[in-house]
């Protein structure tokens, strides 16, 4: 008769730097889904306002860019009602913006949790992805109830399409860029902490290389143009844009480059998270 406790749990270093251990994040999924609730939740728990900052928040934005962009600096938008091109580049970018920034602080701001007990360490950035995905369903809802009332109660010439159903596959490219780089710039931060200071610069800057205040079709300077579509989520707004309005440039190129940077960055990122979290506790 064994006596070996099946509920024996062997820790081992890893051995491989590109290995998740999928099979052991699933084994931890209560876990998981306790972050996830944790990090949706926590964000407006004691606002006044509360879970209403979803919407408030993509709202106030897209009136900021329809008064300054569209009524002062009077930027094109294709031809397109200024709420539904604003709000259309808004909501696809807050979903990789704000799942890059919390991902991008994981060593930083679970130090406390990871010094002193065991589970896998990915499975913190995981959690955030699918939180800010939860944030994203909510803000895309409301994207929804605008976009409807323009197509059914006014002239506005929408033409949604078939390149609809690509809508999971941008929104799982847009989740593997945001973690593929947070886990490299958090990797990073144990040891250069410039980086938690440089983070929000570049999503500021980011948003202005990535046609969400203007349409691509304006872009006529060929290595400008070039500049913008060298930005992976260029092409996601844009067929997301196109998608729902039948405007805009969509290019099977460019969302399978979009698709191969994801790749690229979800690589660098897991082989230098998995490096760094074996040591970060002597650094963070």
């Amino acid at each position: 008769m064994s006596t070996q406790n099946p509920y024996t749990l062997v820790i081992e270093p890893k051995t491989r730097l590109l290995d998740l251990n999928l099979k052991e994040v699933w084994r931890y999924r209560d876990l998981l889904l306790l972050f996830v609730r944790r990090d949706f939740v926590s964000v407006y728990k004691q606002t006044i306002f509360g879970p209403l900052w979803f919407f408030i928040q993509p709202v106030l934005t897209t009136i900021m860019f329809m008064v300054v962009f569209g009524g002062i600096a009077k930027m094109s938008t294709d031809g397109l009602p200024q709420a539904i091109f604003y709000l259309a580049g808004i909501v696809s970018w807050n979903y990789f913006a704000e799942a890059l920034k919390t991902t991008s602080e994981t060593f930083v701001a679970n130090a406390s949790i990871f010094g002193k007990v065991y589970f896998p360490r990915v499975i913190t950035p995981l959690s955030i992805v699918v939180s800010k995905l939860l944030t994203f369903v909510v803000q895309f809802v409301l994207f929804l109830l605008v976009f409807f009332y323009y197509f059914l109660f006014t002239d506005a010439n929408l033409a949604p399409n078939s390149t609809l159903l690509l809508l999971p596959l941008l929104i799982i490219i847009t989740a593997g860029l945001a973690l593929g780089l947070g886990l490299l710039i958090t990797a990073l931060t144990t040891k250069y902490r410039d980086f938690r200071f440089l983070i929000g610069f570049a999503i500021q800057l980011g948003m202005y290389a990535t046609p969400i205040i203007y349409p691509l079709s304006e872009i006529d300077n060929p290595k400008l143009r070039m500049v913008i579509l060298a930005n992976p989520m260029s092409s996601i707004i844009e067929t997301f844009r196109f998608a729902f309005t039948g405007v805009g440039e969509f290019s099977w190129l460019s969302l399978g480059y979009s698709f191969i940077a994801m790749l690229v960055l979800l690589a660098a990122g897991t082989l230098t998270f998995n490096k760094v979290e074996k040591t970060f506790m002597d650094t963070v």
